[in-house]
């Protein structure tokens, strides 16, 4: 395991997390709490939670494990939680209010069985409440003791700028969680420049786009079994039949596959390490439904890619955008050289 600091900050996190929002769903609490122990004996530190996930269920499962093992094993740990979306609240009072960010961060310690959280993370952008409010409260948050460190997930560009912009000075805003990986590089345009210039370590969630990236899923036939989209073709940003459509997917997984069999290693291993090569990413979100799964995320840890697979992996998932704004005319136009 490697270790990177968070963002601008001087907190030092392992470079994979473990995404819990399979625990109390698809995976069973023992299962989950194999899951742990096992990410603890390999060095990990950072435990990725949600209210949302499993409805609270996930935190309470992570909350008995931190009550039934060692201090030194816990204590290591390096607690990430969020809100914003309904729990045990009608959906109209859902969002970033001081009211739901309160009663959500309070419930979150509960059922964890903690008093703080090392970092609290805002799930999504609000567009009902002002910006000033939702900072306010998660000052009051940091000054409490109740969080070590803010993030953000899911913000776009401009919203990452303005929230970094009025919580400067005010509190430690580190983080910024995105959907990044092979097949979803558009957040490179805005979502992490914007993180770069403000001191956001990102830390990605979906790092194997829903299992695509895996191999998991061929272009002849639509996927079946225990595998999330064998469950729900259409769950979600990943789903089969969008995906499916466009070539640049399979240009994309042959090229994963390529290097995969060329260095000896699972395409899940290699797409994980074409990602951790990222300059901006402090940690990468692993969300496994078996221990075995979880092993196999982890051995990653020391895939080194030549230049050459890094050439071919980023060829191949190039977003290729329009000319402008960020083709090759509108980078052109907003650089400048003295020469």
């Amino acid at each position: 395991m490697k270790y990177r600091q968070l963002g601008a900050s001087g907190a030092a996190i392992s470079h994979y997390s473990l995404g819990t929002m399979t625990f109390g769903a698809e995976t069973s609490e023992e299962d989950s709490h194999a899951q742990l122990d096992l990410y603890a004996e390999r060095g990990g530190t950072v435990i990725e939670t949600a209210d949302v996930y499993s409805g609270g269920v996930s935190e309470q499962i992570v909350g008995r494990w931190l009550a039934s093992r060692d201090n030194a094993t816990t204590d290591a740990m390096f607690l990430a939680g969020k809100g914003r979306f309904p729990v045990g609240v009608p959906a109209f009072e859902a969002g970033l209010s001081r009211r739901h960010l309160r009663r959500a961060l309070d419930a979150t310690l509960a059922r964890l069985g903690v008093d703080h959280l090392d970092l609290y993370q805002v799930h999504s952008w609000d567009p009902l409440t002002p910006l000033e409010e939702t900072l306010s409260f998660l000052e009051d948050a940091v000054r409490s003791g109740k969080a070590s460190y803010v993030g953000l997930s899911n913000f776009l560009g401009w919203q990452i700028a303005q929230a970094a912009t009025l919580a400067r000075g005010r509190f430690p805003l580190v983080s910024m969680q995105p959907q990044y990986n092979l097949l979803a590089r558009e957040v490179e345009w805005e979502i992490v420049p914007a993180s770069e210039a403000n001191g956001l370590g990102i830390l990605p969630w979906s790092p194997l786009g829903g299992g695509w990236l895996a191999g998991k899923y061929t272009k002849d036939a639509a996927p079946s079994g225990a595998t999330r989209l064998g469950e729900d073709p259409e769950r979600g940003v990943e789903a089969y039949g969008k995906r499916s459509q466009d070539e640049r997917t399979w240009r994309v997984l042959d090229a994963v596959a390529d290097v995969a069999t060329r260095i000896g290693r699972t395409e899940a291993q290699v797409s994980l390490a074409w990602l951790d090569s990222r300059r901006a990413v402090s940690s990468i979100i692993l969300g496994c439904r078996t221990t075995e799964q979880l092993a196999s995320n982890l051995d990653a840890s020391d895939v080194e890619l030549s230049a050459e697979d890094l050439a071919l992996l980023a060829e191949a998932s190039d977003p290729q955008p329009a000319n402008w704004p960020y083709g090759a005319a509108g980078v052109e136009q907003r650089s400048r050289s003295l020469g």
